[in-house]
């Protein structure tokens, strides 16, 4: 039997259809959408938090949208051990509802910035990483203006000493540097699972890197280790 994707649809994303084609049209997965009043995810496998501007991120990005209906589902849902991925505003809401530690900042020169930019993985061992090598580079989109990562000393050691640190930002050729830190994220973070290492939430924008016609296929290579992983599970 195949798994079931879910895609949370809150007031103001702009991602989510981005995500379900990825999904659906081009990884072939069974993928539906799940209004931010759903709560139901007893045939959910796998749920993507998507981008956008969930209720025009007013307070502060993620902040509302954390306690719509389906949040404590997805609280639930991440207790059970499934896997979570947020992307961008996603990311943003799993750390407004504590499912992931640290919080956002304006980007470091106030700027919303929307480019191409390199990625290198930092461990393979999560299930949204087991195709791709530890040190290689991926290259996917961002769009955000407060994608600056922020985390005190000891969470930052924390999540040095248990491997989670997902994605870097880095140039090219896998080089973790200040240049390539376009928004200023503590240690060049672009990517962050939680301990049990079934949620992920990462700046960046796979969905929005699956096709070469749009410039990069890279992003397909998460889609397709999760995919793995729940066929074997």
């Amino acid at each position: 039997m195949s798994a079931n994707f879910g895609v949370i649809v809150f007031p103001g994303s702009n991602c989510d259809h981005d995500a379900y084609h990825a999904l659906a049209h081009v990884m072939n997965a069974n993928t539906k959408f799940l209004w931010h009043k759903d709560t139901d995810l007893s045939d959910i496998d796998f749920l993507l938090v998507p981008g956008g501007f969930s209720y025009g991120d007013y307070l502060r990005s993620g902040a509302i949208a954390r306690f719509s209906p389906i949040m404590q589902s997805v609280v639930d849902f991440v207790e059970q051990g499934r896997p979570v991925l947020g992307i961008c505003n996603g990311f943003q809401i799993l750390l407004e509802a504590g499912l992931l530690p640290g919080a956002m900042l304006h980007n470091e020169e106030l700027r919303f910035v929307c480019k191409q930019t390199h990625l290198r993985c930092e461990t393979s061992d999560t299930l949204f990483t087991r195709n791709i090598e530890e040190g290689e580079v991926l290259q996917v989109p961002v769009a955000h203006g407060e994608g600056n990562y922020f985390t005190d000393e000891d969470q930052l050691k924390a999540l040095q000493d248990n491997d989670q640190v997902v994605f870097r930002y880095s140039d090219a050729d896998g080089n973790v540097t200040e240049e390539a830190n376009f928004n200023g994220s503590v240690d060049n973070i672009a990517g962050i699972c939680n301990k049990n290492r079934n949620v992920l939430g990462m700046m960046p924008h796979p969905e929005r890197a699956v096709e070469k016609l749009i410039g990069s296929d890279d992003g397909k290579k998460i889609f397709e280790s999760v995919l793995n992983e729940l066929a074997v599970a």
